[in-house]
């Protein structure tokens, strides 16, 4: 797996009790380069007081009485909790569907935190206002930081990440729909981790399909007749979840796989099949995330202008990529990549004489683009 293009510190994470408590244990005597996210020290005062707070970072933690102008006056940096944001910007870890649609069995889509998030940002003066910037560069600091550590683990399981690109709008039932998650499961079959854009349609049905991996081929038919019901997020967002709920209720304890959604676009719900989601509220970091970490190679899958953004986006990375870097790019349906929408022709162009040409491929089915990954 191609490894983040980010600059990595040696800072420690520190994300709850047990975590802080370990360090104790290992006999360590100061916090300097420990970054705490969200953690309640309440009842590790006397803790604190024993260790060196100089180059310690405290976000969002909370701390008994007088503790954190302690912390400040020994040299620790400390980010206190920010007003009236419906989020926390300091978060260890990436998000789950329960997470985000929490409530959504007795509640309106509405409702749900993910909702409320989205609602957020669109209020008047929300992208002007000095706390909400603040909030949402933390935040997706945050995520990027949690999503390094999921896929620096999947990577030491020699676990390679496969990205799956797709138009939103392929509705449930469809066939489209069915080859997506057919795809999604025969690649994490094969020891690959599924990573999309988190969002419905092809990428939903990809992270299904990867999800009931560890089932046999009738659960996946019976989830997609349980999906057919309700074919899309449209006209209600409820609905869709709550199928999707049904689905995981039947199916539980489903292999891993990545979302990597945005609430920039948050008309559009993040699909709950996607075991970890990394959303962001900047769309530009979040598909930079998306194309560089899939190292194992992307799979195109008929879109829209969306898709044909990320393949040459994808396309760009290969075309300056070190022979040795760069990933397969395969896409899926030769009708619609050669004369619907006839990019071939243009990326054909781009690779001739690059490291990238031989990486580049147009097929007909998924059997076909997983057995130029395998």
């Amino acid at each position: 797996m191609t490894p983040s293009r980010a600059p990595r510190n040696k800072a420690v994470d520190v994300e709850d009790l047990a975590g802080f408590d370990a360090l104790m244990a290992g006999g360590a005597s100061s916090m300097h380069g420990w970054h705490f996210q969200s953690v309640d020290l309440q009842q590790r005062s006397a803790e604190l007081a024993r260790l060196g707070a100089s180059g310690a970072i405290f976000m969002g933690c909370r701390f008994a009485k007088g503790v954190e102008g302690q912390l400040r006056a020994r040299g620790a940096l400390i980010f206190p909790p920010l007003p009236n944001i419906p989020f926390n910007a300091y978060r260890g870890h990436l998000y789950t569907g329960g997470e985000l649609y929490a409530g959504v069995s007795g509640a309106e889509y509405e409702a749900v935190p993910d909702a409320q998030i989205y609602q957020w940002t669109l209020q008047d003066g929300h992208g002007r206002a000095l706390d909400a910037t603040l909030a949402t560069a933390m935040h997706d600091h945050a995520i990027s930081g949690a999503l390094d550590e999921f896929l620096d683990a999947c990577a030491a399981d020699g676990k390679p990440v496969v990205g799956v690109m797709g138009g939103h709008a392929e509705a449930r039932g469809s066939a489209g729909y069915a080859r997506a998650a057919q795809l999604g499961r025969m690649l994490a079959a094969r020891g690959a981790l599924v990573a999309t854009g988190g969002g419905p349609g092809t990428m939903e049905a990809a992270n299904l399909g990867a999800y009931l991996s560890v089932y046999d081929d009738g659960a996946l038919d019976r989830a997609l007749r349980t999906l057919s019901a309700v074919p899309g997020f449209r006209p209600s967002i409820t609905a869709w979840v709550r199928a999707a709920g049904r689905v995981l209720a039947d199916f539980p304890g489903g292999a891993d796989s990545l979302g990597v959604p945005t609430w920039f676009y948050g008309h559009e719900p993040p699909n709950p099949f996607a075991t970890r989601i990394a959303k962001y509220f900047t769309n530009s970091i979040r598909e930079a995330v998306l194309l560089s970490r899939s190292g194992g190679g992307i799979i195109f899958l008929p879109g829209a202008a969306g898709t044909v953004q990320e393949i040459f986006q994808d396309a760009c990375e290969n075309y300056y990529a070190a022979a040795e870097a760069v990933a397969p790019m395969i896409l899926v349906g030769r009708r619609h990549w050669e004369e619907e929408l006839p990019v071939r022709a243009l990326l054909s162009a781009l690779a001739n004489g690059r490291a990238m040409a031989e990486q580049v491929h147009v097929v007909d089915t998924v059997e076909e683009a997983c057995a130029l990954l395998a």
